[in-house]
This record gives C-alpha cells, sequence and structure tokens, in this order.
C-alpha cells in the first residue's frame, strides 16, 4: 500500500482517467485531476462528483507545465501519480507526429521532473499494447519484443523505455507501465463514457454513434484476415475492469520493485462482425455497415495473456463483451450528442 490517499491523476477528465478516478474515489483514495480538456469535457467533471459522491478537485493544467504539476504535487501533498494525460489515435500521430512527440514525451518528462522534485516517486503510468506491433505470437505476454510501427507506439514505447532507465538509477521509484488492449464499454450508470472528438478512431464509439443515428454506418476494414469470419480479432475490455486494474497497480506499487510492465487485457480475442452483432442485440436495431479494404498496419488478431496481473496485481477482468455493449449503449442513448 502507498503512503497517504491523495493522488494526481493526469488526464482524469479523458475516458478511462474518468472511470479510475470514480473507482479511486470508492477504494478511498483522494484523487486530483489535472486536464487541459484538449481531447475531454468539462461537463464530465459533474458526473464525475455525482459518482464520487463529493466534489473532487480538479485543475485546468497542461502536463507540460512542470511548474505547476511541481506546485500542485507539494500543495495537496500527494503520495503517487496515475499518468493518462497525452494524444492517443494512431492514425493521427502518422499525420502529425511532432504532436505525438512533443505531448507524450515531453509531457512525461515535465512530470516525472516535478515529481521527482516534489520526492513523489510513485507511478501508474497508462502504456498501451501497441508498444508491441505486429504480433509474432499469441497470446502477447510482456517478453513480447517491443516493435512499435507507428508514431504514437513509439511514443508510449520511448516513455516506458524512460521510465525504466528512471527506477534503475534510483531504487526509490515504483512504477506500473500498464499495457492495455482495447478499452470499451461505460459505467454502468451511464453518466460517463467514450466522447471522442470528430470521427471516432475506434470500433464501439463508432458502432454506437451509428445506432443512435449520428453517423449512417460503419466502415469494417477488411474481411479477409485469417480469422472465423474474415473480420480483425481484437482484446476487448471493459473500461471499469480497466480502472479498477489501474487501482490495484497503485496499491501494489511498493512491492514492484522498480519499473514493471503489466498486460491489461481479458485473454480472449473478438471479432469486429461479433461485436457488431453483440451491440445490435444492446440497442435492439441492426447495425448498418459496408467493408472497406484493410487500413495500413492493421493485422489480423491479437490478444493478451494478462497472467502476470492476475498473479502480482490480484486482478483479473470481470465483463465480458454482453456488459461491454449493454453499458456503451446506455451510456450513448443517454448522450446522443457527447457531454455536450
Amino acid at each position: 500500500m502507498i503512503r497517504g490517499r491523495k493522488v494526481l491523476v493526469t488526464g482524469g477528465a479523458g475516458y478511462i482517467g474518468s472511470h479510475t478516478v470514480v473507482e479511486l474515489c470508492h477504494a478511498g483514495y483522494e484523487p486530483i485531476i489535472v486536464d487541459n480538456f484538449s481531447n475531454s469535457k468539462k461537463s464530465v467533471l459533474t458526473a464525475i462528483d455525482r459518482l464520487c459522491g463529493r466534489p473532487v478537485p480538479w485543475e485546468p493544467l497542461d502536463v507540460r507545465d512542470r511548474r505547476g504539476l511541481l506546485e500542485l504535487l507539494r500543495h495537496h501533498g500527494c503520495s503517487a501519480v496515475l499518468h493518462f494525460a497525452g494524444l492517443k489515435a494512431v492514425g493521427e500521430s502518422v499525420r502529425a507526429p511532432l504532436d505525438y512527440y512533443d505531448n507524450n514525451v515531453n509531457g512525461a518528462l515535465a512530470l516525472l521532473q516535478a515529481m521527482a522534485q516534489a520526492g513523489c516517486k510513485q507511478l501508474v503510468f497508462s502504456s498501451s499494447a501497441t508498444v508491441y506491433g505486429a504480433p509474432r505470437s499469441l497470446p502477447i505476454d510482456e517478453s513480447h519484443p517491443v516493435l512499435p510501427i507507428n508514431p504514437y507506439g513509439h511514443t508510449k514505447a520511448m516513455t516506458e523505455q524512460m521510465l525504466r532507465d528512471l527506477a534503475a538509477a534510483d531504487p526509490e521509484w515504483n512504477i506500473a507501465l500498464l499495457r492495455y488492449f482495447n478499452p470499451v464499454g461505460a459505467h454502468e450508470s451511464g453518466l460517463i463514457g467514450e466522447d471522442p472528438n470528430g470521427i471516432p478512431n475506434n470500433l464501439l464509439p463508432f458502432v454506437a454513434q451509428v445506432a443512435v443515428g449520428k453517423r449512417p454506418r460503419l466502415s469494417i476494414y477488411g474481411n479477409d484476415y485469417d480469422t472465423s469470419d474474415g473480420t480483425g480479432v481484437r482484446d476487448y475490455i471493459h473500461v471499469v475492469d480497466l480502472a479498477r486494474g489501474h487501482v490495484a497497480a497503485l496499491g501494489k506499487l511498493p512491492s514492484l520493485n522498480g519499473a514493471r510492465a503489466l498486460n491489461l487485457g481479458t485473454g480472449r480475442g473478438t471479432s469486429v462482425l461479433d461485436m457488431v452483432r453483440q451491440f445490435e442485440q444492446a440497442c435492439g436495431a441492426p447495425i448498418p455497415y459496408e467493408i472497406a479494404p484493410r487500413r495500413s498496419g492493421d493485422v489480423g488478431t491479437v490478444y493478451a495473456d494478462p497472467t502476470r496481473a492476475a498473479r502480482e496485481l490480484g486482478w483479473t477482468a470481470q465483463h465480458g463483451i454482453e456488459r461491454m455493449c449493454a453499458d456503451a449503449w446506455r451510456w450513448q442513448s443517454l448522450h446522443p450528442q457527447g457531454f455536450d
């Protein structure tokens, strides 16, 4: 268990960050949210307060603001940080790589410098399975080579390396590198969920927007993969399970001894068409879709081996795709235009 209950959550108003803040509150922690709201909405803060049963402190701050972060860490006496803030769209990273290196790598560097000055050396880092690149073997465990194939993945891998170097140089640091696969779903209350800016980059929010009438149809990129129905297979994980994985990692930080990579996934793959059919059951209507050409860089099948997280964190994913789709539809049907 970490000392103290106050924890800083960068990107805490975002999709995964907001769900984690709620789970932190339920676990007895006192989160402080930092967000520049470039990819999130301030209106989520009201929903977070409702779910936590109390106001959660927040600051409109960019993670690259080292001085501002240092002041916050010292003012609140934070004992740990959960770092979500950053850009996260693979396609956008290819078009604007400098933005990604600036936000994701420089942002992490500024945060670590502030933490070091404040004497706060406990960190849970939001990494990604994109660091693995094209899978060489399945399921993917943490010993799989780190071979990212796009700028977004490179920024995560670079940050991980920076964190491993830091932990090797200073044994006071304890760091969880959480590599998660495909977060989907929403809080069961329907108060918070995924509200991407512009056209969704991921499958389920796109399906949900088609179901609610915001978009005419879904594009499925490729139906000629070596899978059961020809569509890509991914390891989808409920966002609340993912959030609870972060809370579990936070509680185990002192026992990790340095920087430790852990997969957060279900260990099961689901095809795009299977997910679409499950969402049709959740919303009670057909989802119009069209088959489009494969996207460059996409692979047929990716799913996790989450054994290490189960063994070292005492955490396993609990929710299946039925719950993922039902919760995502509840959120989208209650918020057809998102938080706005």
